[in-house]
């Protein structure tokens, strides 16, 4: 007869097991159930609660391998006994462990059998192996304190309970493959013993489960199965598919691996070192962080409230922020105005497109927001085509590395009284003031106009805007090309032809594809104190190359060929410099013209050429057009050796090679690849596209590049994020569809040179999305306290709404487990 199946409320101690029929304990197990325990439709016997010790075993560390099955036993239990026995043995003598092995479920039910061991092992092959009153014993001991690992088909175990299935985390899918197929493992978490040993992409042969019900954010998940690198079936989980997790559990500790379904398994030194770091944290002989990554340990909560009717008192067109290291954060508006004034569009008038760039306060400590300043920018046309709407304006701020002393704020503007409404020319500034760091004022008249350079105004978009420093104090600016790809329907903006009084507007080799030019790049200048700058060694140019007749350069070029790098970031621990930009509008590729838009983030470690308009993506060719037919296409761009030919180039004809991006995406997908041709020439042909990164897609697209996360062990903060998310980095888009919202993990072998992302990992529940979160992502940055702030920019464009808005994301989840006093053994903590 087949035992019945038992189900449990949460107030479970001494309440009887609900019975359903033995046929239905048939077809949900995928062998035959193990005979034991009332007739169907009998009350099932009340349990008792065990007596243990709390936590259970002690300095003398024993380990527990259970592993009887309700059919065949599985023939890895004895590989697997004899791999922990080996775990067990070896390694600091702080760290070994006595293991026992038994297939009699009895020991549950015995508390001084169970109370010895720090941890119980499942290697079962899967089935109700366990009565009402020994499950009720598993309980008591993991309520107790005690630790729970999970291998494999220890996912099928105990069918018919929620309380186990909360334990393991996850259920596999009826139809989950049943071959060995060898795949990649994406090692997402660096910092926990079962993982930081191992590979970051980790390949080897196993039997991959998938899940009925995905547990990301409900459990924490250290390790990922690639999806793309085996055939996983119609079961599959998609690009977040996780294959090894933990999490803190009813009072004990349970970490599972869906991985150690095959004998071999048992042999591989990195299973061995996981099943290790996984043995060490469930028998309490180190800390681990198991929270890091479930949902419900972050809190977003909104900071700022909305604008007052008519005024801009809380936050303005949101564009940018930046944390003080009093925890401070001051943030900018572009230059939109309120939505019920009227804007200028008339060229003939002086007022065309005047607003206000507003910098704002926000003090955490008094919860309290104060105006700063605003300067008049030129930018606030409102909506329309490109020839109307504009988005010059405020566009960055950055505050001095000594901005606690001095009180110096850095400023990326476009100056409305520099603006000349013959020629449709602008120029950009980057200059600095000082705020009084007593009454958050910024005193307008202690400008220092460290840098200025010509834009045209007459098209819009795409100005840049965003500012870092690195470790040694050089300031990074990023200037966008403001250029339109309309004239070349969508694809590389390289159309000579389209231009106002001598200018081009729709001609990237202009500006982002020009050595001398210093609109589409990320500029990288030294300020001094007495408001000049000089140029740190490392850029691209030099300013002084004899290349092609000289004078064709500027030595403040770090990197050329971006499009709209709206927001950078550097690393100050590794002096990587992270970007993103925007594409342009072509919705397909095409065959003649080449790829469609991409959306692009790069990590930058060295001076380069980033491709645009010559190539994007991992060197995807744009064809080249000139006059006196642009509409006509001429040969593809030499992504390896590019060539600027256009006619309103003043540069260097022959440019640096292009350096291949990170991540790009398009409305095809991400990392959207194609077979090439012997030239190196993609097919383009949607039907041959590959998606290198499945996990994020376009559409509408606006890339928002974030940051990189630092964990300060030092720092006695409740809210700061854990040391899970050390060395991140965070990538996100303006709109909160399938698009990106990520922290992402580079190798460092391969980052800089167009290495993709080994691990990604979605950030949507804990940064959330939809009409009443953070809907259009702005700007993130870190503040010193270790919480995440968030510009929602609001549901309009060129202005600010009631949801414009500063949000701040913090971790309640707590320190690492088992607590400090609660280890095994003093000696291995250390």
């Amino acid at each position: 007869m087949h035992r019945a199946p038992h189900h449990r409320s949460r107030s479970r101690r001494g309440a009887a097991a609900a019975l359903a029929a033995g046929a239905l304990a048939a077809s949900l197990l995928s062998g035959t159930a193990a005979t034991a325990g009332p007739n169907p439709g009998e009350p099932g016997p009340s349990r008792t609660t065990l007596s243990l010790p709390s936590p259970p075993g002690g300095a003398n560390v024993r380990v527990l391998v259970f592993h009887a099955s309700a059919t065949t036993e599985s023939p890895t239990v004895d590989a697997g006994i004899a791999a922990i026995e080996s775990i067990g043995q070896s390694g600091p003598a702080a760290q070994q462990f006595r293991t026992e092995a038994t297939d009699d479920a009895s020991v549950f039910t015995n508390a001084r059998k169970l109370g010895r061991y720090n941890a119980i092992v499942f290697l079962t092959g899967g089935g109700d192996v366990l009565d009402p009153e020994q499950e009720a014993g598993l309980e008591s001991y993991v309520e107790a304190g005690g630790g729970f690992l999970g291998i494999h088909d220890a996912a099928r175990t105990e069918p018919y309970s929620d309380w186990f299935t909360g334990l393991v985390g996850a259920r596999p899918a009826a139809n989950s493959p049943t071959t060995v197929e060898r795949a990649t493992v994406e090692v997402g978490d660096r910092q926990h013993p079962a993982t930081k040993q191992l590979p970051l992409s980790w390949k080897r042969p196993d039997k991959w489960l998938n899940w009925t019900v995905n547990p990301s954010g409900t459990v924490h998940t250290v390790a990922r199965v690639k999806e793309s690198t085996y055939q996983p079936g119609p079961s599959a989980n998609g690009w977040d598919h996780p294959i090894s997790w933990c999490r803190d559990y009813d009072g004990g500790r349970s970490f599972y691996t869906g991985m150690g379904g095959t004998v071999d398994s048992f042999a591989e030194t990195d299973f061995r070192d996981h099943l290790r770091g996984a043995l060490l944290w469930t028998t309490r002989l180190s800390r681990a962080d198991c929270k890091a990554t479930i949902d419900a340990n972050y809190t977003a909560e909104r900071v700022t409230q909305p604008n007052q009717p008519g005024l801009n008192d809380q936050i303005g067109e949101p564009h940018g922020l930046v944390a003080a290291p009093d925890g401070r954060l001051l943030y900018i508006g572009r230059g939109g105005a309120d939505s019920s004034k009227p804007v200028v569009t008339d060229w003939n008038n002086p007022d065309i497109g005047k607003g206000r760039g507003e910098i704002h306060v926000y003090d955490p400590k008094t919860k309290k927001v104060r105006l700063a300043g605003a300067l008049t920018v030129f930018g606030n046309k409102g909506g329309g085509d490109e020839l109307t709407k504009n988005e010059e304006g405020l566009l960055g701020i950055e505050l001095d590395p000594d901005f606690m002393t001095n009180g110096w704020v850095y400023l990326h503007y476009t100056p409305h009284s520099r603006i000349n409404r013959d020629t449709h020319m602008a120029e950009r500034y980057v200059s600095r003031f000082t705020l009084d760091l007593a009454t958050d004022q910024l005193d307008l008249a202690s400008e220092k106009v460290l840098l200025k350079w010509p834009v045209q105004i007459h098209s819009c978009c795409h100005a840049g805007g965003g500012m870092a420093w690195d470790s040694k104090e050089n300031l990074y600016i990023a200037t966008g090309d403001n250029n339109s790809s309309g004239f070349s329907s969508g694809y590389s903006g390289n159309n000579p032809e389209p231009d106002f009084k001598g200018v081009s507007f729709a001609d990237a080799r202009r500006t982002s594809g020009n050595t001398n030019n210093l609109n589409g790049k990320i500029l990288r200048i030294h300020p001094e104190d007495d408001g000049t700058y000089t140029i740190p060694e490392g850029n691209l140019f030099t300013g002084r190359e004899p290349d092609e007749g000289g004078g064709k350069t500027r030595g403040e070029i770090y990197v050329m060929g971006v499009r709209n790098p709206a927001r950078i970031f550097v690393d100050q621990q590794t002096d990587i410099l992270y970007a993103g930009w925007v594409g342009p509008d072509a919705g397909a590729p095409s065959t003649t013209w080449g790829p469609a838009k991409y959306d692009t983030f790069a990590a930058i470690t060295k001076a380069g050429n980033h491709g645009w308009p010559y190539c994007m993506g991992n060197n995807q060719p744009y064809r080249d057009r000139n006059l006196p037919d642009p509409s006509k296409p001429l040969g593809w761009y030499d992504c390896a050796k590019p060539k600027n030919e256009s006619p309103n180039n003043d540069g260097l004809v022959n440019l640096p090679p292009v350096t291949p991006n990170t991540i790009w995406y398009s409305p095809q997908g991400g990392g959207v690849d194609y077979p090439r041709d012997a030239n190196g020439v993609p097919s383009y042909k949607t039907e041959e596209q590959k998606l290198l990164l499945p996990w994020l897609k376009g559409g509408g697209q606006a890339t928002m590049n974030g940051p990189v996360y630092r964990y300060d062990a030092a720092s006695d903060s409740t809210v700061k994020w854990p040391a899970y998310w050390d060395g991140k980095w965070f990538v996100g888009d303006f709109y909160d569809g399938d698009q990106p919202r990520h922290a992402v993990l580079t190798d460092p072998k391969t980052v800089g040179k167009g290495g993709l992302p080994v691990h990604a990992e979605s950030l949507k529940k804990i940064i959330p999305v939809g009409a009443n979160g953070i809907r259009n992502l702005m700007d993130w940055k870190f503040a010193p306290d270790g919480s995440l702030y968030v510009l929602d920019y609001g549901r309009g464009f060129f202005t600010s709404d009631s949801k414009s808005a500063l949000w701040r994301v913090t971790y309640k989840g707590g320190g690492a487990t088992p607590a400090a006093d609660g280890l095994a053994r003093k000696a291995a903590a250390r």
